[in-house]
């Protein structure tokens, strides 16, 4: 080989390097907003920054330790926040439930850290809230530094972990309002009307609710909650620069690939010669047409005599991906 042709093949096989880097940096989940289960993914795991989308949990963690009509006094060091603001100024009052509004529509730091300095009694002692938390529903790859999603080595997540911090959150009814807002007139001292910067709320594409994020590090994150008829999932991306387009078509994958089957019905089950067992309400999952003939129900009963009640698992591929406790007779 001359020493064109070699020069040639390194700068190829180079930019292939680079590029592959590259494509290792991004991710992606798209998980069934019931159930938690992931449907697609590439790269879910990888603890990565998530700049804004922080938020979904700073604003649950909020809401589930004080009150919406609280008053809350902005103060300089909330105010002097660095980064994407509502502009707040410090002395004003503002209430929880503006300060809500104004983190999830429009990604205030400032209200991230008024929040937090309320609901935690200090930064740090929310950030530990929003920790524990986390460590609650095993969110084993998610660890916080601060309330906004500002740059900070040790500040990650992923995908996965956020989808399931977004699913967790649209369970909260304040929450779902808030984060499915698409206008919001302030009643800030500037008084100006907040639009929500997620715009694929704007859009008829069946995105519901979600959250917006954006660091140097980071690159664009984002998180969408979509629904199509009784079809409900979470799709989250991280370091994707084309966000708004792969969201519509992973959600559009989905919901062509995957629906909303009847995997048992309700009614009463011969478990065992002596045993008979009652499903109260039928076991309807989102499954493609490929899982679906895969399903497999596994009963795991008590042997405690006196027991009244037994776990109706759904399998797929040696996983538990649904379960649900059934009434013994």
């Amino acid at each position: 080989m001359n020493l064109a042709k070699l020069i040639t093949a390194f700068i190829v096989s180079l930019t292939f390097y680079f590029f592959a880097q590259q494509a290792v940096k991004a991710s992606y989940v798209v998980i069934d907003a019931d159930t938690g289960r992931t449907l697609i993914g590439n790269n879910e795991h990888a603890r990565m920054p998530i700049a804004s989308l922080t938020k979904i949990w700073t604003a649950l963690v909020a809401i589930e330790n004080s009150n919406l009509d609280d008053e809350v006094v902005i103060s300089r060091e909330a105010a002097m926040s660095e980064g994407s603001s509502i502009y707040l100024e410090p002395g004003e009052a503002v209430t929880v439930e503006t300060l809500l509004y104004g983190l999830m529509l429009r990604s205030g730091n400032d209200a991230a850290y008024a929040l937090a300095e309320h609901a935690g009694g200090s930064v740090q002692g929310f950030v530990d809230l929003m920790n524990e938390k986390a460590m609650l529903y095993r969110l084993n790859n998610t660890y916080f530094t601060n309330p906004s999603g500002l740059h900070h080595d040790l500040h990650l997540s992923s995908a996965y972990d956020t989808a399931q911090m977004l699913r967790i959150a649209l369970e909260n009814k304040d929450f779902y309002k808030i984060a499915s807002t698409i206008q919001y007139k302030s009643n800030t001292k500037n008084g100006t009307t907040w639009l929500n910067k997620h715009r694929l709320l704007r859009e008829n594409v069946g995105a519901v609710a979600g959250k917006t994020g954006y660091t140097k590090v980071a690159g664009r994150t984002l998180a969408t909650y979509f629904e199509r008829d009784d079809e409900r999932i979470i799709v989250v991306t991280l370091n994707e620069a084309n966000d708004w387009q792969v969201h519509k078509q992973l959600a559009n994958h989905v919901f062509e690939e995957y629906d909303v089957k009847t995997v048992v019905k309700k009614g009463k089950y011969k478990a065992a010669n002596d045993i008979t067992v009652e499903l109260k309400q039928p076991i309807r999952l989102l499954v493609s047409e490929e899982e679906e003939d895969q399903l497999k129900n596994v009963l795991h009963l008590s042997r405690n005599k006196d027991s009244k009640y037994g776990i109706w698992h759904v399998f797929l591929n040696n996983e538990s991906i649904y379960s649900t406790r059934v009434t013994i007779k």
